[in-house]
């Protein structure tokens, strides 16, 4: 038998093992969920903890205003509310269990407004992208409805056109921590959550 050296079978095997990881990485699938529960560092930071999402995008939708600016949505006027996209994979993570997490880190009995913010660009919304994900939340709006005597106001809407927020936005609750924690803890999000969630508020998310 011809001896193979050291070398060639390291080579061989590195070669193997990065096809492996080549391979694995081709095989994942991502999808993509688009949730609006006030404002969106706080979901960002809320959705970046649940395994399986890939990660998070802030943004503006459900407007008529191509490519709005922060300035724009926040003065109300452009129909947009503050949204993540969520990209998640969904062999590890299913869209209704995102849905789950999104409940329970939404104020779903108040119209246009969401804790401390204003205004229907801060209003509570699920942007579905097929038959499947509205009949899913439009599912998990009927079996939260029994836990209230107020009717569910949040928005169940087909998917409309993301726009990114600006950069400053991304990632916000890790640029600038102290800001948004007191940020969060001043308007109130994680009291009204507990109120109205109890020991489940902010599901596996938060």
């Amino acid at each position: 038998m011809k001896k193979v050296s050291g070398g060639i079978l390291g080579l061989a095997l590195a070669l193997g093992l990065s096809g492996l990881a080549t391979q694995a990485h081709a095989q994942r699938v991502e999808a993509t969920a688009v949730f609006a529960a006030g404002c969106f560092w706080c979901l960002e930071s809320d959705m970046d903890k649940v395994k399986g999402v890939v990660s998070t995008t802030s943004g503006y939708a459900g407007g008529k205003l191509a490519n709005p600016t922060y300035q724009q949505v926040s003065a109300g006027r452009t129909g947009h509310t503050e949204v993540v996209k969520v990209v998640y994979d969904p062999n590890i993570v299913t869209y209704k269990q995102l849905l789950h997490v999104f409940w329970r880190n939404v104020d779903p009995l108040t119209a246009n407004a969401q804790f401390c913010d204003q205004g229907s660009q801060y209003r509570g919304a699920i942007f579905y992208g097929n038959a499947e994900e509205k009949k899913l939340a439009e599912e998990s709006r009927a079996e939260i409805a029994g836990r209230f005597d107020k009717p569910i106001v949040t928005e169940i809407a087909p998917a409309a056109t993301f726009y990114p927020a600006e950069d400053y936005h991304q990632d916000y609750y890790q640029k600038n921590p102290v800001k948004y924690k007191y940020y969060r803890y001043s308007c109130g999000r994680d009291r009204r959550l507990q109120e109205l969630w109890g020991a489940e508020a902010g599901g596996h998310g938060s």
